[in-house]
């Protein structure tokens, strides 16, 4: 199932791939990497299978850290995912980490997606031309914040919008999961704190809310409470 999102993606990010094509094939990737979790969730309750969780430390490459953390946090917190912001300052400057936590099919699935909307992002950056009198590395962060909170929209209101009822029990097992995500953040991290609200000062918003309107992913069920991103420094 993985291989067939990647296979998706990979045309979506194709360059000579229509903005329609790229809409239509990252909603369908989308749909699948919700749905295999879902499934992959269900499956292992019938089995009594062990709640195991695992995490994966992603390392996010410069510019715009803060930015590309965020992106991050909205997709895990859609796929049923944590995360949890590490910064430090290092002689080549500001370092930026984000640790995942969840369950792998979850893990794997916000990777992929992850990746992928960063490469669209990219691209539409660079389509888009910083207007006369702004200061281009202030309006770009605001871009990515505008195309990041575009994304959130999208999940939440596919959510509100599924009229496909999951199978009887499901939402008593994602619960389960979710506990267990929960408690093995705060083993990890007892004293983490939510990361304080940023004051941007580009006027790029706008601009990059409407990029992230066009990543469009579909009709995408998303078992998923809005959380606060939260930070730890190292």
């Amino acid at each position: 199932m993985l291989d067939k999102v990647r296979k998706l993606l990979a045309k979506a990010e194709d360059p000579a791939c229509t903005p329609e094509e790229a809409e239509a094939l990252t909603a369908k990737a989308a749909l699948l990497i919700a749905k295999y979790g879902i499934d992959q969730a269900l499956l292992d309750a019938r089995a009594d299978r062990p709640q195991v969780v695992g995490n994966r430390l992603v390392e996010l490459a410069a510019p715009y850290l803060r930015e590309k953390a965020y992106l991050l946090h909205v997709v895990a917190a859609a796929l049923r995912c944590r995360s949890i912001r590490l910064e430090r300052r290092t002689a080549d400057g500001l370092r930026v980490s984000v640790h995942l936590f969840g369950f792998e099919s979850d893990v794997a699935g916000v990777e992929l997606l992850f990746s992928s909307l960063l490469v669209q992002a990219a691209r539409g950056l660079l389509r888009e031309a910083v207007p006369g009198g702004q200061q281009p590395a202030a309006w770009r962060r605001s871009w990515l914040i505008g195309f990041g909170s575009a994304v959130q929209q999208r999940f939440a209101a596919a959510t509100a919008q599924d009229d496909d009822p999951p199978p009887p029990g499901t939402a008593l097992v994602l619960a389960d999961r979710e506990r267990a995500v929960d408690l093995a953040v705060e083993a990890e991290y007892p004293n983490v704190r939510a990361g304080r609200r940023r004051r941007l000062s580009g006027a790029g918003f706008e601009a990059g809310n409407a990029a992230g309107q066009r990543a469009d992913l579909g009709a995408v069920r998303v078992e998923t409470r809005p959380r606060a991103e939260v930070t730890g420094r190292t």
